[in-house]
């Protein structure tokens, strides 16, 4: 990659931000998208949280996190933290349309910026952040969330796990596979 300015790697940084909370969302919509109605409150041992609250803890902070993002603080008088790890009861259906609901604030938010924003400064429960530092935090909160749902529904699946990513015992094939493209390429 050529980047010949402070604008370019402002837009790269913020092109590739976009890309990975899309592939961390991608890879809950590939989860999510395997789980019956009781999947969404399976948990794998008593301490641990279900994909549905999860969901909720995502949504929160997403709503709380990038609603008026370069003019309010992160952290929103409105937002209930504690709730949200509280099973609410709320249907498969409602915890998609939260999910959805918080990637797209997220995404939103991020897609109005410009370049030029990521050095402004914004606030998180009143500490200073600049906006690339925000964006990273979240990458990698969202991404520890994620994380945490990917194996609970894979743990709640079992056998019936449809993998997200080269499968086991694959990576060889997976290999050959991607090499034979870049061949074809030349």
């Amino acid at each position: 990659m050529d980047l010949k300015s402070n604008h370019d790697l402002a837009s790269h940084v913020l092109a590739q931000s976009i890309q990975d909370f899309r592939g961390q969302k991608k890879l809950g919509d590939k989860s999510l998208s395997q789980l019956p109605e009781a999947g969404f409150r399976w948990t794998p041992e008593p301490e641990s949280n279900s994909i549905a609250i999860m969901i909720n803890h995502l949504h929160g902070n997403m709503l709380s996190r990038w609603t008026d993002f370069l003019t309010t603080d992160g952290e929103k008088p409105s937002r209930n933290r504690d709730a949200e790890f509280e099973d609410d009861g709320a249907d498969a259906a409602e915890l998609l349309a939260r999910w959805e609901q918080g990637w797209a604030a997220l995404l939103g938010a991020l897609e109005a910026l410009t370049p030029e924003d990521l050095l402004q400064t914004v606030t998180i429960r009143g500490e200073a952040h600049t906006v690339v530092q925000a964006i990273h935090r979240q990458i990698s909160h969202y991404g520890y969330h994620v994380g945490q749902l990917v194996y609970v529904a894979k743990a709640y699946r079992s056998s019936a796990w449809q993998t997200l990513s080269i499968p086991k015992g694959g990576s060889n094939a997976f290999n050959a596979a991607k090499e034979a493209k870049a061949a074809e390429r030349q």
